[in-house]
């Protein structure tokens, strides 16, 4: 097989204030639970470094817990195996993993993360911290959702809401943990908004039933969200880029919308951008499905429109079959939608790529496919055994 000139727009160089990213391709985020004592160790280096040797222009980590007390815990993966930003130890194995990215050529931003209602009570690093949630609310009983019945057994009791003094204490955790990023030589800074977590839920109307600044119609929602991206702006200086990840669909509830029209979150997305916000995830099942009745253009290409600021698509690219879908059947078989993909940023839709499964399948996948050859499928059992 041979290079296709029509999946040039993927291998394009792309600048975001000031760093220039070798292609747009990024290698989306996937919590692991793979850094024993919350510290990165050699596997998790070599881990990244075989996806920029394969031709990922942009790492995005896995969630890594802020410098907040109650940001990990029991919900999502192993607490005391999700990595940190914070402390020597972790500072350490963060600074390897860049250097191991850099020597390959590629860029590497953290995802900073806060679990919020997502973390059982009385478990994590800091078990006596109270869990997070704006209105003490972790969100429907019955939406639909692979989280277990037992799990939510566990955390469906609603809780007090934030106070004003906790809510200040989570901004300040992102930002200590994104001046760590900084210090330990990260590229830019990814923020994790979306899938259910603390920000996303201020964000929904489901989970955010505030009455004071925080709770309202979409600007007021908007508000936390807000705060989390000037206070990093202010801790990592004018020169990093930043990239927010955002979305419609909830772990609590696949069918959740933060958003009903697009006027509605324009004016989300037009937050966003004006706090500092370089670049958009626009966090979907399927990258190509249309955001709203009436239109053709994804959630990325939406985000995009209402912003001014460059996107990233993701959700089933390379493959036959969306997440949940490839859980439940086992696999998913190789889908060459990338070539619509690279259609869609010729023609401005969006700007990059992200890539999961595939590249958990195939960390080459971004050089095979530049060279026109086959690709791995997805088997459902690699997530517990990645390398």
């Amino acid at each position: 097989m041979s290079h296709d000139p029509a999946l040039d727009p993927l291998f394009q160089p792309i600048t975001l204030r000031g760093l220039t990213l070798p292609n747009r391709l990024a290698m989306a985020p996937m919590t692991r639970s793979a850094s024993p004592g919350n510290t990165p160790d050699a596997a998790v280096i070599d881990y990244y470094r075989k996806r920029v040797a394969g031709g990922t222009g942009l790492i995005v980590t896995e969630g890594v817990g802020v410098d907040q007390a109650a940001s990990l815990g029991e919900g999502s993966g192993a607490p005391t195996h999700i990595p940190l930003l914070h402390g020597e130890r972790a500072l350490a194995g963060w600074r390897a993993v860049v250097a191991a990215v850099h020597a390959e050529g590629g860029c590497i931003f953290p995802q900073l993360w806060h679990q919020g209602a997502f973390r059982v009570e009385g478990t994590g690093p800091q078990p006596a911290a109270p869990s997070l949630r704006p209105s003490g609310l972790w969100g429907p009983d019955d939406g639909y959702s692979t989280v277990t019945p037992d799990y939510i057994a566990r955390v469906i009791a609603p809780t007090r809401p934030m106070r004003e003094e906790e809510i200040a204490d989570a901004v300040a955790g992102f930002a200590r943990s994104a001046a760590n990023a900084k210090a330990v030589g990260f590229d830019g800074i990814a923020i994790h908004g979306a899938s259910g977590y603390l920000i996303d839920s201020f964000f929904w109307p489901q989970t955010n039933r505030r009455t004071d600044r925080y709770g309202g119609d979409m600007a007021a929602r908007a508000t936390f969200g807000v705060e989390v991206v000037r206070a990093i702006r202010a801790a990592i200086g004018p020169d990093m880029p930043i990239m927010f990840r955002f979305g419609q669909w909830k772990q609590q509830d696949f069918n959740a919308r933060i958003a009903e029209t697009p006027d509605e979150l324009g004016v989300l997305m037009r937050a966003l951008a004006e706090a500092g916000v370089d670049l958009i995830d626009a966090s979907t099942i399927y990258f190509s499905a249309p955001a709203f009745d009436g239109s053709p253009l994804s959630l990325a290409g939406w985000a995009r429109k209402l912003s001014g600021r460059p996107t990233v698509a993701v959700g089933g690219i390379g493959l036959s079959e969306g997440l949940f879908s490839s859980f439940r059947t086992g696999g998913a078989a190789v889908e060459r939608n990338f070539h619509d993909a690279a259609a869609r940023i010729a023609a401005g839709e969006f700007d990059m790529i992200a890539l999961g499964r595939a590249l958990i399948a195939d960390p080459e996948w971004p050089n095979r496919v530049r060279r026109g050859e086959p690709t791995n499928a997805y088997v459902r059992d690699m997530l517990a055994r990645l390398d």
